[in-house]
């Protein structure tokens, strides 16, 4: 992988990654800034923190103006996606369709793609990145 100019890496969710992970990534560009940000921190970079090896900042309350999440569990209905899906571009937002049946995601995002036309969908799932009209 090669950064032309790469000045901020930001590891979300890094307890999600080893230490020689996060090691790799930050010499693919030694004069990188590094943001690590996750909510369960792992007891080395605490510690590192504590230590004053690496700076902490900690958000106590969220961000000014910041609706509320609401989360709906429902049986699958490509009815209420649309609505849905529909409702956030209008208003210029984006989405993110979680599912996690590998093999079905090609169809899964054909069947998004079908039905809400005006969608750009793209799919990821961990080291196949693929954008689709």
């Amino acid at each position: 992988m090669e950064f032309k100019n790469l000045g901020l890496l930001v590891v979300d969710e890094e307890h999600r990654f080893g230490v020689k992970d996060k090691e790799k990534i930050k010499r693919l560009k030694a004069d990188v800034d590094v943001l690590t940000m996750t909510a369960t921190p792992i007891p080395r970079t605490l510690h590192m923190s504590i230590v004053g090896i690496r700076d902490m900042s900690c958000l106590y309350e969220p961000p000014q103006d910041r609706r509320e999440v609401k989360t709906y569990v429902l049986e699958y209905d490509i009815e209420v996606i649309k609505e849905a899906i529909t409702r956030e571009l209008e208003r210029e937002g984006q989405v993110f369709y979680l599912y996690n049946k590998v093999e079905d995601i090609l169809k899964k995002a054909e069947e998004i793609s079908n039905n809400i036309p005006e969608a750009k969908v793209g799919i990821a799932h961990r080291k196949n990145v693929r954008k689709r009209a």
